[in-house]
Formats: C-alpha cells, structure tokens, sequence
C-alpha cells in the first residue's frame, strides 16, 4: 500500500486539491470540525457530512426500489414473490468480487498526499476493468449453472417457474461488479455523485417502466409476469453502472484537459498490470475473508430455503426491511468513514515519509486516523439502536404484512427479526463476519452464534403455523434448528402429546 515506482508523488497541486477536495480531519480549517467557516460547507461532498448526505442518497433509491419490486411481485403472482431473492443471493454471490479489489480502493485510490492524481485515476482503470472481466466470467458460470443454483436457493415449489428468471438474473453478476467498483473508486476520489447518479439513473428507469409494463396500472391487457420484472431490472442496472462509468471517465478527462501544470498532462492514464498488482496486494486479503463469510452465509441460506416457501419468504422479506430500512445510514456512514480514513492515512503516510518501511503510528495519530470511523459509529448507534427497538416491539409484523400480505409469513419474519435484531446493533456495518464461539442459551441450551441466524426461537405471546405441517406451535418450544428437519417432527409428536393430555 506504500506507493513505489507505481506511481508518482504529489505534490500538492491546485488540480488535486480542486478535484478532491480538501479532506483532511485535522484542524480547525478541515472537514471534521465544527468551526463557523465549515457551516457553509456542509452540503459539499468533499466534506465528511456533505459525502454522508450524498452517500446516502445513493444507497436509499436502491433499497426502496428493493421494496416496491416486492410489492408489485406480490401483485402478480404471492408464490413467486420468493423466486426475487435470487437476485439477492446472487449478489451475496457477487459480493465475494465485490470485497476484494473495490475495498482497497479507500486506502490506494484515496491515498491522495502520496500519490499523483493521474495515478489514482489509472489504479481506478484498472479496478473497473478487471471487476467488469470478473463479472463476466461469474456470470457466464451462474448461467450455466442456473438448474443447480435453483436447486439451492429456490424453494421446490415454485423452482421449476423460477429457472428463467435465474438465468435472466445471472447476468446482475456482471452490473453489480461494473457499479460496485466504479462506486468504490469515484467515493475515494472524493466524488460521491457518481454513485448517487447511478441510484438515481437505476431507480428513475425502473419505477418508470415497472408502472408501464408490470404494475396494476400497466400499459396493455397482458397479466405481466415475474420474468419480465427480471429483464426490466437488468436492463436497468446495465444501464445505470455505464451511465455512471461514461460520467465518471467524463469528468476525470475534462479535469485532466482544465489543468495549467504539465506534468498532470503528460502522465498518461490507462489501466495497467503495474496498477492491478499494486491493487491485489491489499485486495486479496479482504477477498479471502469475503469468500469464507459469503460461503457460510449461502450455506445458511440453503438451509432456510431447503424447509418450503414460507420460510424462504420470510427470510427474503427479513432481508428487504434489514436492506431497505435497517442497512442504509450504516452503508452511508460506512462508506463515508471508509474515504475519510483513507484520505487520513494517507496523510499520515506522506508526514512519515514514504521510504519507511515499517512506519509506527502514535496513539494521536491512530486517533487521527480513525477519528471519522468514530464518529460514522457514533451515529450508527444513535440510529440503529431507536430503530430496532421500535421494529421489535411493534414495527416488525406490520411491515412484513405489508410486504408479503401472508400472516403466515409475517410471523415467521417477526420472529426473525427479534431473534437476529440485536445482532445489528452490536455489529453496526453491512460486513462482519460471523462470531465462531459458543454460548448457553438462556434457558441452558447449548447454541452456536454463526448458526443463530438459522433458528428460531418460539417463545412469543402468539402462535406459528408450521408451513410444511398442520401444526401450531406453541409458546415454551424453544430452538427450532432448522437444518435439522427432525426438530419438526419431534414438535409436531410433542403437541400431539399434549392435545392427548388435554
């Protein structure tokens, strides 16, 4: 992460400085102050708050878009309402690519002290073009592996219908890459917009042609299908990630032709084996451990589907108000501390000097460092916490009611949501891996953290029915794992034992 003969060494120019801003969290004239002459900088998106604002524009469109598809599927056909959160697993999927070079973009790209602007702007290159060669060849494999990904993912009842729309959603692989790491590279280049563009591209195009082509006031006499929905949003995210990468190569060239210094002229800018080198050292680190996580994730997941399309459904409907509601200011202020503190050490790096090898920081500089991951925590928990409460006591059924209008669903969902909720407040970011050791449940049962997202705990004031089985199950049974499928059948024995008793 040190920059060697890859590029060359700022220095500090008039053209950096108007192409990044001044992003530095020190002192009294900078970002992260609190002085009077900030105040007016509030909405600008070189500083922390006015990158938090544009960040979070980003990340909301998407998620309420998340929502609304839902609900317009729901409209179609409430089976199929399952078969969407292919999209979503295939991101979890994608998301293993998405970790890896894109997240060293913070700490390279946004190294603005030590490294020249033409620099970070081929590293940037670089990034797309080798996450839009990795996204094409993961999407060529989902495709050709759609009847086994379906056999994993989809619920039995409805994956024979659901293969077309697998097939049609593989090809996300390939938008997601494209928009994730020209997303990462613009926010560490202090340009936020690009990625509120892509959102608002995406977002605008798809509410505009699901109201014409698959909501209740579509254009036609056709009943609209599922499948169509998939076409509608690929071709929405293909053309919202190339609108924002023609944007992004927009600006970087016409900032590179208004600059007076030569030098900034005469380096050129193209993507580079250098450049990819330089970004795989710290990339495969972050890869390895979102490949082990996403891996673990997929496993739980194919065992909430493997029990029918209740679950399955509660869990994607879980998902859409942990991504739709829950999950925005933390993906904002995540995404804004990222370039923050990578804007810091970078600082930090030039002050040492770049030939020290093993530079070693003081406790003010890790303070320094750090200070805007501080603060994005500070108000995640201000946040996050409010909004569990609120979702666990009364929030949680309404809204999962709404989206699947199933009461079957909704419980199972609320369910989910009390027994995982906690969980988002102690982890407050969209990427912690799971815990690895075990604990005694309260009431002296032995349970295992990693696999806490996979049971459901049944010990609330109202009853669930048990989608694969004519049962209700009562308060008091606790610890349905639901990879083990004898745990039903002993609960439906017990009841019947108890009916007997009665």
């Amino acid at each position: 992460m040190v920059p060697k003969k890859d590029t060359a060494v700022s220095s500090s120019s008039p053209y950096d400085d108007d192409l990044n801003g001044v992003a530095d969290p020190r002192g009294s004239e900078q970002e992260l102050g609190s002085s009077s002459s900030k105040s007016r900088r509030a909405f600008d998106r070189k500083s922390y708050s006015g990158a938090l604002l544009f960040n979070f524009g980003a990340f909301l469109l998407p998620a309420l878009y998340g929502t609304l598809s839902k609900l317009w599927v729901a409209n179609i056909d409430s089976s199929m309402v399952v078969t969407t959160d292919v999209y979503t697993y295939i991101g979890v999927v994608t998301e293993c690519i998405n970790e890896g070079l894109p997240r060293a973009a913070w700490v390279i790209i946004g190294d603005k002290s030590s490294r020249s602007l033409s620099s970070r702007l081929s590293l940037s290159y670089t990034l797309i073009a080798f996450q839009a060669i990795l996204g094409t060849i993961l999407s060529i494999i989902l495709l050709a592996a759609a009847d086994k990904f379906a056999d994993s993912f989809v619920p039995i009842e409805v994956r024979a219908a659901s293969l077309k729309y697998v097939r049609i959603s593989a090809f996300s692989a390939l938008s997601s890459a494209l928009e994730t790491s020209v997303s990462a590279c613009t926010r560490a280049l202090d340009k936020p917009n690009v990625p509120l563009l892509i959102s608002s591209v995406k977002f605008a195009i798809n509410i505009i042609l699901d109201l014409l082509l698959i909501s209740k006031f579509h254009v036609g006499k056709a009943k609209p299908s599922v499948n169509e929905q998939a076409w509608i949003r690929l071709a929405c995210d293909m053309a919202s990630s190339i609108a924002g990468l023609l944007y992004f190569v927009y600006l970087s060239h016409r900032k590179r032709s208004s600059t007076t210094l030569p030098e900034q002229r005469a380096e050129k800018v193209h993507p580079s084996l250098k450049a990819l080198g330089v970004l795989i050292r710290p990339g495969s680190i972050t890869f390895a451990e979102s490949a082990v996580r996403n891996a673990l994730y997929l496993w739980l997941i194919s065992g909430i589907v493997s029990l029918g399309s209740d679950y399955a459904t509660a869990w994607g409907i879980f998902n859409t108000i942990r991504w739709g509601l829950v999950m925005v200011p933390v993906q904002s202020l995540e995404a804004t501390s990222n370039a923050f503190v990578g804007h810091a050490w970078g600082k930090w790096r030039s002050e040492v000097g770049i030939t020290t090898l093993n530079p070693k920081a003081s406790r003010q500089d890790l303070l320094y460092i750090t200070r805007p991951a501080f603060i994005s925590l500070a108000i995640a928990l201000a946040v996050e916490i409010p909004l569990c409460i609120l979702l666990s006591t009364v929030g949680a059924y309404p809204y999962a009611m709404w989206l699947s209008n199933t009461p079957t669903v909704a419980k199972i969902t609320t369910k989910m949501w009390r027994t995982i909720d906690w969980c988002y407040i102690l982890t407050p970011h969209p990427h912690s891996s799971p815990p690895s050791s075990s604990r005694q449940d309260r009431d002296g049962i032995s349970t295992n953290p990693s696999r806490r997202i996979c049971s459901i705990d049944i010990d609330i004031d109202f009853t669930i029915p048990h989608p694969q089985q004519d049962i209700y199950l009562s308060e008091n049974q606790h610890n349905i794992d639901i990879h083990n499928p004898h745990s039903h059948r002993s609960l439906q024995n017990e009841n019947e034992r108890l009916n007997k008793g009665d």
